[in-house]
């Protein structure tokens, strides 16, 4: 394979999975703008990771595990933590849409980070446990762990949303 045909690949592979990427950084992150920076530094890491090693076996596992690494890493930085604001709201709003996609996204902010990209590869990108933990670069016994204590914070937040919203 020559050097333009890995270039014609890696750019095919952006141009057809920007919009799934796209997906699953969204579900980790919660926030549009933010998963958009996620699948832009993933792609560049991605691109660079090719022309760097030459040849990936397997591009879409690469660009998946670089995506929830990326995210990780970023959720560690101190300066993630905070929220800057221009104006603080005078009162609390109110939930406005009782769409049941708006409770999962708020239920799956609080989970822990290894925990959402658990879920996010397991079910929304639909891989086994051991594409999961291939993926993740952990043993099988820690994604499952991760998946029932997940599942389990899941319940218990939409239990508790779906009551706060029918009082």
């Amino acid at each position: 394979m020559t050097r333009s045909d890995d270039d014609a690949a890696l750019h095919a592979f952006v141009e057809s999975r920007r919009t799934a990427l796209f997906r699953s950084a969204y579900l980790l992150c919660g926030d549009r703008h933010e998963a958009e920076d996620l699948v832009q530094t993933t792609l560049v890491k991605v691109v660079l990771g090719g022309k760097r090693h030459g040849r990936l076996d397997n591009i879409e596992a690469y660009a998946r595990r670089t995506l929830v690494n990326t995210h990780i890493a970023a959720r560690r930085r101190f300066w993630r933590r905070e929220r800057p604001y221009g104006e603080l709201p005078d009162d609390a709003g109110e939930q406005a849409d009782s769409d049941t996609g708006l409770l999962v996204r708020a239920a799956l902010a609080r989970l822990t980070a290894r925990q959402r990209a658990v879920l996010v590869l397991r079910y929304w990108e639909d891989l086994s446990v051991e594409a999961t933990a291939e993926a993740l670069g952990m043993r099988e016994n820690t994604v499952k762990s991760h998946t029932a204590r997940g599942l389990a914070a899941l319940r218990a937040d939409m239990t508790t949303d779906l009551a706060e919203e029918l009082v």
